[in-house]
């Protein structure tokens, strides 16, 4: 039965080409369209799942609670790790991990430099990867990396350094110039979707830990993870790490009433508040955003389907009225109607695969992932494309198989058959839905847009233009020939000023510190600490309100603050705080002027309370500012010069408009999402409006021939069949515009500093949609009211 039932059915189909065409377009863009948002929603929620005890994994957080906001961070003080180790009974295991950046030397047999490269390694405690299990493919944990000056390898880097695992155990390589570390490991690569993505592990006790004694003292790239003993949950460990908290922080001792929390494992990937070594973090508010334009998606293309299986239900009529007739009953029919959508949804789904196939790099370079997305890469792609199929297939087909079902075979035989009133109301409702959801989505696409352009044009209260960062060695021996290396660098053609900095005006790696201004310690909020020598105001061209910048020197004998700072301890006056001292990071300096305010983070953030001052051992960069007629000559001679200068570092530099744009990936990200989801819904809306506009125009074209007989225009009858459609869409933009209110509004929320939501992308996407409608409507009407009369009656 089933074989009689798909051969009915395409036969069918065929004979209805351009119906079969415009539901097959839309399907198979809808569904291709949901495969791509399915395959990446599964590869981020993907993330470290597979290992023995993960719901027994814990991370050591840090959290802050000051009087007007709260902070966090993924590290932790070194000093937890073996307090939680020998106090916290609830804990099977603690590990500590630390990342740090290293330049890595390997050498060939003739003792030549073979590989060198800046690379993150990782000083890790054996018990980590027991926590972890993670697969070792030689030696075992607790004895490669009990002793100093010893090193795992992952894999591919062990045939990366060596040619292949074996030859690597037992060989050497250095880490910087003076530490030779002897490889006893080598573990399993760790996948793409792992929150760690260790490749050189070292052993913790290479690493000097001496002088992180001090609780105070949080760095980011310092973890703690845990591992819960055997039917112990969260809830056992609350009073205990309360308990642990108040030994160890006492609110004496502590600013902004620091504590320590646990993180479960799988809501590492997902919590951007705290991070991971992997940088590469999804909220779940985006996935359930993708989510939600995936459904809107292949909700969309449904309803094209249903709309046009019921325009079309007429022309049917008559087939319906002879299998009743022959005594076909209405089971068989709705499972004959029900098959034909299960084709049509198949060869959609067999479309929609292809041009997956053909996306997905588009989609890797647009998520800047490296991993080797494809469509095929997890099984459970098959049990969603499945799924689809079905669920399409029902969606998309029950309610028109439905209607046709139910035709009388009497009036279906004398064709007067007519889609009933409650039809007529659901599918105007589909298309008032439909169109809903394309206009929510054009207001979002042109608010981002909007939002875009301001955060780029936004002046940020420096100069950005022309100026590259490039990294510099810290080491003593590289800080002696700052000098030198400055002097000889202003001897190339385009360079116009350099400054030794810590960071540029706006970055995310400067640190805060506890304060005393005036010999009173500040309890309210932590201070921004930026280094950076004489010439850093004058290149950035940051304004001084009042004194002066600090004069050169390699020690800190002078310190600026900003507008912020003043406004924070309630100073109305900026020439009062002109010769106060204030301890900042153990430096005692009196205040020597007070820089304008400038956005020293992403304009997501407000500006923060900050200190600048000289201090040589911080520079962790030259900031050089550079003819922009000479970019590229100069880039090249900087580089040159650098790599003859510090010939074991490696040279790395980049311009600071670049560090900028990247706070906003996931803003360029999102945006593209919403234009690359509107065109798509915009396209499948219109192509089913015009199969709509087809069928109902098919149907009236006798009324349109006898309207003309009467003397109607063409005018007249074009008005006629395009006034329902163009109701419709005015009806949709009434109920989208409150719903994208809300929505954008609660998007521009996440800024400090955002566009003002006006009337116009409402007026816009009003526009776009009416002006689309009547175009594609006016084109078929059009074409309907010029045709030839005589054709429309002579079958009367």
């Amino acid at each position: 039965m089933f074989l009689l039932n798909l051969k009915i059915a395409w036969r069918n189909l065929w004979k209805n080409k351009g119906y079969t065409l415009i539901n097959i377009s839309g399907l198979s863009i809808g569904i291709a369209a949901c495969l791509l948002i399915f395959i990446f929603i599964n590869y981020q929620l993907s993330f470290d799942k597979g290992y023995k005890n993960a719901d027994r994994i814990y991370r050591f957080v840090t959290n802050w609670s000051y009087t007007n906001y709260d902070d966090h961070s993924k590290g932790i003080p070194l000093p937890l790790i073996p307090a939680a180790r020998n106090e916290l009974a609830g804990l099977e295991k603690v590990a500590g991990i630390i990342k740090k950046w290293g330049i890595i030397y390997v050498k060939d047999d003739k003792g030549l430099d073979f590989i060198k490269a800046n690379e993150p390694v990782y000083y890790t405690e054996p018990d980590f990867f027991e926590i972890f299990d993670i697969p070792w493919l030689s030696g075992k944990p607790q004895q490669a990396l009990s002793a100093p000056n010893t090193a795992a390898l992952s894999e591919s880097t062990a045939i990366r350094f060596f040619g292949s695992t074996e030859k690597a155990i037992g060989k050497s390589f250095m880490l910087g110039s003076q530490k030779s570390l002897k490889v006893t490991a080598v573990f399993k690569d760790m996948p793409a979707n792992s929150s760690f993505p260790l490749k050189i592990v070292i052993s913790y006790a290479t690493f000097n830990s001496k002088k992180f004694v001090n609780w105070d003292g949080v760095n980011s790239n310092m973890e703690c993870y845990a591992l819960l003993k055997k039917g112990m949950n969260i809830a056992d460990l609350t009073e205990p790490l309360a308990k642990f908290n108040q030994k160890y922080y006492p609110e004496s001792r502590t600013l902004g009433r620091q504590s320590n929390a646990l993180q479960p494992l799988a809501d590492i990937h997902f919590d951007g508040k705290y991070g991971s070594f992997a940088d590469a973090g999804i909220s779940k508010t985006e996935i359930y955003g993708l989510g939600i334009i995936g459904l809107f998606l292949i909700l969309t293309a449904c309803i094209n389907f249903i709309n046009l299986a019921t325009a079309q239900s007429v022309n049917r009529s008559k087939e319906v009225g002879v299998r009743k007739v022959i005594g076909g009953k209405r089971k068989e029919l709705v499972v004959q109607f029900l098959t034909e959508t299960f084709v049509i949804t198949a060869v959609a789904m067999l479309i929609a695969c292809i041009l997956t196939e053909i996306a997905v790099p588009g989609m890797r370079s647009l998520f800047k992932d490296p991993t080797p997305l494809s469509l095929f890469g997890e099984p459970v792609i098959f049990l969603f494309m499945g799924g689809m199929i079905l669920l399409v297939s029902f969606l998309a087909g029950f309610y028109p198989a439905m209607i046709m079902s139910g035709f009388s075979p009497v009036l279906a035989i004398k064709n007067k058959v007519t889609v009933n009133a409650s039809g007529l109301s659901l599918r105007k409702i589909l298309v008032v839905l439909q169109f809903t959801i394309t206009i929510v989505l054009i207001v979002g696409t042109l608010v981002i847009m909007s939002q875009m352009k301001y955060l780029r044009e936004k002046p940020l209260g420096f100069n950005k233009d022309a100026i590259a960062m490039v990294e510099m060695p810290t080491d003593s021996l590289s800080q002696a020939k700052y000098n030198t290396f400055r002097e000889r660098l202003m001897q190339i053609p385009g360079i116009e000023m350099i400054s030794f900095c810590q960071t540029p005006p706006s970055s995310d790696n400067i640190t805060s510190t506890d304060f005393s201004y005036n010999g009173q310690k500040n309890v309210d909020f932590e201070l921004r600490n930026a280094k950076a020598d004489e010439n850093y105001f004058k290149l950035f061209d940051l304004k001084l309100i009042a004194g002066k910048a600090f004069i050169k020197s390699d020690t800190t004998n002078g310190c600026v603050v900003n507008e912020t700072f003043l406004k924070k301890m309630n100073i109305s006056n900026p020439q009062e705080v002109i010769g106060k001292m204030l301890k900042a990071n153990g430096f005692l300096m009196p205040v020597t002027g007070v820089v304008k305010d400038y956005n020293d983070l992403s304009l997501k953030e407000s500006i923060s309370p900050l200190v600048i001052y000289p201090q040589k051992g911080e520079y962790y960069q030259l900031a050089v500012k550079l003819d922009s007629k000479q970019l590229k000559s100069a880039m090249t001679k900087i580089a040159g010069l650098w790599n003859s200068t510090y010939p074991n570092y490696i040279y790395n530099a980049n311009f600071l408009n670049d560090n900028i744009n990247s706070y906003y990936q996931t803003e360029q990200l999102t945006g593209t999402l919403f234009k690359i989801a509107s065109g798509v819904i915009i396209f499948i809306s219109f192509i089913g409006l015009f199969g709509l506009i087809s069928f109902i125009a098919a149907q009236r074209t006798r009324e349109v021939a006898i309207r003309k007989v009467l003397g109607a225009s063409t005018l007249e009858l074009v008005k006629m069949l395009n006034g329902s459609f163009l109701i419709m869409v005015f009806l949709a933009n009434l109920l989208a515009w409150p719903i994208a209110y809300l929505l954008v509004s609660h998007w521009l929320s996440a800024y400090a500093y955002r566009v003002d939501l006006s009337v116009w992308p409402f007026v816009f996407a009003f526009l776009i949609s009416m002006t689309i409608t009547l175009i594609t409507v006016s084109v078929k009407s059009y074409r309907t009211a010029i045709a030839n009369t005589i054709d429309a009656l002579k079958y009367e």
